[in-house]
């Protein structure tokens, strides 16, 4: 089976990849022309770049496969409202979705976020608990989300979606999640705060998504993620793999708050991200928990432990000067 994989130098997209040589597809990726990342370098893939907000570059792409992972996304969450954030999620995956119709292409697994939906079942994608973070990354993934059901509905688009939690691993170039690591990596985190989320390996993500290339459920969604922990225990393991102390001071909610809000009005002010914004303050506050049972069903996605990630997050940072 010949798969495209669109935004496929990002973390998930960097493993998930390399899963699908080792299982045996016949790869290409879709690549934005700024694309500085080296995850995918010596891989026997081929190569094509584009912007998915532009239909001839992407056309030139997905003349020529069976399936498409799209994970292309622009996941920045400053400025909370972003147009082209919405543009690049709403629209790239619209482009997408006339594509895969236009060429008959036999499978398309979309790639969204477990924040999209009711993290308790992913079946009711009415149930939308983002809204209140006001962010447009959140809001756009879940947009689109339901360009893909719809589609599904009335277009009979072969698709089905794929929404991880919070992943964990290695080829984390930019980094994103790993971010965490390297703080207490570096001594750098002394504060947590009283939320939790749930966490996954990317690897694990990235073997439900190729096990849902062969499967019939089209039009369903999944929640692919493992442990529902704490902030204060995920940093107790992080601690315990990068052998440094763990954050041992709780920040309550309300002071969190603050500072995010604080954060916002700076980062107006000066034009600068800032360290913390209101909606991620606000998020840190949550419990984020998600159950990934028909993921692990249907799917047989692994439950590597997250220790087991971390670690594997950890040697890589330390391979290319990270830590």
């Amino acid at each position: 089976m010949r798969v495209l994989v669109t935004g496929a130098d990002g973390l998930l997209g960097s493993n998930l990849v390399r899963l699908l040589i080792t299982r045996g597809y016949d790869v290409s990726v879709f690549l934005h022309p700024s694309s500085r990342s080296t995850t995918l370098d010596g891989l026997e893939i081929q190569k094509h770049f584009g912007d998915i907000l532009e239909p001839e570059s992407l056309e030139n792409a997905m003349t020529q496969i069976d399936a498409v992972v799209h994970a292309a996304a622009n996941t920045s969450i400053w400025p909370a409202r972003s147009e082209n954030v919405r543009m690049v999620n709403i629209q790239g995956t619209q482009n997408v979705i006339n594509l895969v119709l236009k060429y008959n292409i036999s499978r398309m697994i979309y790639i969204g976020s477990a924040s999209s939906v009711n993290t308790v079942g992913a079946s009711n994608v009415n149930s939308y608990p983002g809204a209140k973070f006001g962010l447009d990354y959140i809001d756009s993934k879940y947009e689109a989300l339901n360009l893909i059901l719809d589609a599904v509905k009335t277009k009979e688009l072969p698709a089905l979606a794929i929404l991880p939690t919070f992943m964990i691993g290695p080829y984390d170039s930019s980094p994103s999640s790993g971010k965490m690591i390297i703080a207490v990596a570096k001594r750098k985190l002394r504060f947590y705060t009283g939320g939790g989320r749930n966490f996954v390996s990317v690897k694990d993500v990235s073997s439900a998504i190729v096990n849902s290339l062969e499967i019939q459920n089209i039009g369903k969604c999944y929640i692919t993620g493992n442990e529902n922990i704490s902030y204060r225990t995920f940093f107790k393991k992080i601690a315990t793999v990068v052998e440094q102390p763990a954050p041992q001071i709780k920040i309550p909610n309300w002071s969190i708050k603050i500072l995010g809000y604080m954060g916002n009005l700076f980062g107006y002010l000066l034009k600068k991200q800032p360290l913390i914004s209101y909606p991620v303050a606000c998020i840190s506050c949550e419990n984020q928990f998600a159950s990934s049972e028909d993921a692990k069903n249907e799917l047989k996605m692994p439950q590597t432990p997250i220790e087991v990630a971390i670690e594997e997050c950890y040697e890589w940072f330390k391979t290319k000067g990270y830590c």
